[in-house]
């Protein structure tokens, strides 16, 4: 499974890439993955929301992981 970080979640995790390769450590939920991120990089919870991208569709929490999947994480983006 890999994990791609865009804008300030690359900030927070400090590389673009996590590759999930160790069966017992991949989340099964779009949901446990944020929480594994919260647990591993607390600054997480400071995002009030935070896209998820699976095989380059957004997901919501309840969508299930198999381990194989391309995933990113979209931060919240402003501009002007």
């Amino acid at each position: 499974m890999n994990v791609l970080f865009f804008g300030i979640a690359k900030d927070i995790v400090g590389n673009s890439e996590l590759i999930f390769s160790e069966e017992l450590n991949k989340p099964r939920t779009v949901a446990a993955l944020k929480k594994q991120l919260v647990d591993s990089y607390p600054e997480f919870s400071k995002l009030n929301a935070l896209a998820v991208a699976v095989n380059s569709e957004y997901a919501t929490d309840d969508v299930t992981l198999n381990g194989s999947e391309e995933i990113a994480i979209i931060p919240p983006v402003s501009g002007g």
